[in-house]
């Protein structure tokens, strides 16, 4: 499991050791996820079923359908887990804009929220997830008295390390420092990306100790390299082409979530670097505004976001985050997924 940076808040409503209101959220959505997963296995695991697994998009739920998925007893089933996503997020411009001034009308419902969680029944387990929020997010400062509130927070330096040995030694291997510099250096902390590399490091070492002959071999940006190429047919809408790459990639080992999530954050390149050329900044400058340093990415990007539309570019973004959450809600299976996307792209 990922390393968690927390924030720890006393009086957590919980029942014996499982807690009943959780809050996650931060920058490192890898370790969000694998905390999900976690909490999804103590309440049950594939014995929740559909019935008694929700997921809410917070920018659309009211409190009301909320309370009422809290309130809904499980069924067959000793748990009932309630996930909403970006919920708290949607209050982080009412930070910014109403400091000392009254609390907005939806505010003042949401933060009754408090008062329903602990009266929850106790087969009930909600859990709040957000990116990265603000330290004056004001429905955070009600919530947070009686959540778990956990930032997740990419590891850096030592941690990093730590995160990287604990995740090998989980697969029963090892890495030598040598191997552990290079994968850092090749990868930096992106946990998607690193998660990916460890377990076919891990495969291909066997039982002996990993070095750096075995990162060499395996981790290059060629995988990389084909993600660009996957995206680039899809903006010039080449069905057979894109589809070929994705099924590549997955031969070789990049696992579904792994494919949408490289795929999803091209996008969000795109539209960052589309907005850019619009405000007509330097082509120099662009990269580091949007953190590509690597002048072949850069280029690529630049390329890419000059042969889509804003508009169609925002379609396409929110068309992946739909996938992303109906692989989540269990809707679709990974790699049917990424196929129906495909062909939905190329075809849009």
């Amino acid at each position: 499991m990922g390393q968690f940076y927390y924030t720890p808040i006393a009086n957590a409503w919980e029942l014996g050791d499982l807690k009943l209101f959780h809050i996650l959220y931060g920058e490192d959505d890898f370790s969000i996820r694998e905390s999900l997963a976690k909490t999804k296995a103590d309440c049950g695991g594939a014995d929740l079923g559909e019935a008694n697994a929700v997921l809410f998009e917070g920018s659309k739920v009211s409190l009301g359908e909320l309370t009422a998925a809290c309130n809904t007893i499980s069924f067959l089933a000793p748990k009932r887990l309630v996930i909403v996503e970006g919920l708290l997020s949607r209050f982080e411009s009412k930070a910014k804009s109403r400091r000392g001034r009254t609390q907005s009308p939806e505010l003042k419902e949401w933060v009754t929220l408090a008062e329903h969680v602990t009266n929850m029944p106790e087969s009930t387990v909600l859990v709040l997830v957000d990116g990265k929020l603000t330290k004056a997010n004001p429905l955070m400062k009600k919530l947070a008295p009686v959540a778990k509130v956990t930032e997740c927070v990419p590891p850096k330096g030592t941690g990093l390390n730590n995160w990287i040995r604990a995740r090998i030694a989980a697969n029963g291997g090892e890495i030598s420092p040598q191997a552990m510099r290079l994968l850092t250096d090749l990868i930096g902390n992106n946990l998607w990306v690193l998660s990916n590399e460890v377990d076919k490091l891990c495969l291909h070492a066997g039982n002996r100790r990993i070095e750096e002959d075995d990162v060499n071999s395996l981790v290059s940006y060629a995988k990389e390299s084909n993600v660009f190429a996957m995206v680039d047919a899809i903006v010039q809408r080449r069905l057979g082409v894109a589809s070929r790459l994705m099924h590549q990639l997955l031969d070789e080992g990049s696992a579904p979530p792994y494919l949408l999530y490289m795929i999803t954050r091209q996008f969000r390149l795109l539209i960052q670097a589309k907005r850019l050329l619009a405000q007509r900044v330097p082509l120099n400058m662009i990269g580091s505004k949007i953190g590509e340093t690597m002048d072949w990415k850069l280029e690529k990007t630049l390329e890419q976001a000059r042969g889509y539309s804003i508009e169609r570019l925002e379609n396409t973004y929110r068309k992946l985050l739909d996938v992303d959450l109906s692989i989540k809600k269990g809707a679709l299976e990974g790699e049917l997924a990424l196929d129906l996307l495909i062909t939905e792209l190329c075809g849009g």
